[in-house]
């Protein structure tokens, strides 16, 4: 066990260091499309499916309340999967557009669509909201793995694409995971840094 244990560490590690040098640069534009989303009085709005709704859940708790500073909250929405609205799409097998008919009542341009995908199977729920929002003009963030590559079908040149180099979808989760954390740190640092 302890062996299984060290080969998931350096797996998990490998996966960081190869993002580190593939990801800088959208992390960073992904970030500074956030910033000047709030500037303008937009909001986020965020979603995921499976296990990636907890990190879709994390982008809006950080936005909302806090990441590390004590600051003002920042718009954001967190499409949801655990209400009696959802409850009642289900009930009228309208699974696959509950993201999307939610998203279609409160976006507005302006906003951005932040969405998690870590896998290509199963996720009419993610592609069926991101391509709304393309066609409403709405800009696209979307997180995803290395096996996506149909994701990039549905997004304009205004859209971002952070795919994380891994296949394992609780290696890609983890790394969505750091990823929201630094995008979060980068807006703070962006909007309230004294240095």
């Amino acid at each position: 066990m302890l062996e299984k244990l060290k080969d998931l560490y350096t797996e998990s590690i490998q996966t960081h260091i190869s993002a580190s040098s593939l990801l800088p640069n959208n992390i960073t534009q992904a970030a500074q499309s956030i910033v000047d989303c709030l500037l303008r009085g937009n909001k986020i709005i965020a979603c995921g499916n499976g296990r990636s709704y907890i990190n879709a859940q994390l982008l809006v708790a950080n936005l909302l309340n806090r990441y590390d500073l004590t600051r003002p909250s920042f718009p954001s929405i967190l499409l949801s999967l655990d209400n009696a609205v959802n409850a009642s799409m289900m009930l009228d097998n309208n699974t696959d557009t509950a993201f999307q008919r939610q998203f279609n009542a409160i976006a507005q341009a302006g906003d951005i669509l932040v969405a998690f995908s870590p896998l290509p199977h199963n996720e009419d729920l993610i592609t069926n909201v991101i391509n709304c929002a393309v066609n409403k003009g709405i800009i696209v963030i979307v997180l995803t793995g290395s096996g996506n590559d149909h994701i990039q079908g549905f997004l304009t040149e205004n859209d971002l694409e952070i795919s994380v180099p891994a296949v394992k979808e609780s290696r890609i989760i983890e790394n969505h995971c750091f990823i929201v954390n630094l995008i979060c740190e980068l807006i703070d640092h962006t909007l309230f840094s004294h240095s």
